[in-house]
């Protein structure tokens, strides 16, 4: 399973309204090799389902990743913050042994 945040929830929302997106539009995450600690988020909407994806819902918003990707991310929660430390969304990883300061890359 992967989770959102009240604060993610709300951002996505926001997000889908101001760029004109279809109410059909999920969230589709996964892990790439990259960045500073050897593995990288990625994030996007999309409407396009492949064959092998792995869906989830939470607090109303379909999450898709691929099965590479849910190895990395199982039991992750989307957060979105706009503290000091930095705007946007992160995600808080039970399976990373190290993130960077930047929180855009970990490992395990």
């Amino acid at each position: 399973m992967i989770y959102l945040s009240p604060q993610a929830k709300e951002r996505i929302e926001k997000l889908r309204t101001e760029d004109g997106l279809s109410p059909v539009a999920f969230i589709r995450v996964a892990v790439t090799s990259g960045g500073c600690s050897g593995l990288s988020y990625q994030m996007d909407f999309d409407q396009s389902m492949q064959p092998d994806d792995q869906i989830f819902e939470d607090k109303g918003e379909k999450i898709v990743t691929n099965p590479r990707s849910l190895l990395y991310l199982y039991g992750s929660t989307l957060d979105f913050s706009e503290g000091l430390n930095g705007k946007g969304f992160h995600f808080i990883n039970p399976n990373a042994a190290r993130t960077c300061s930047c929180g855009e890359s970990f490992s395990l």
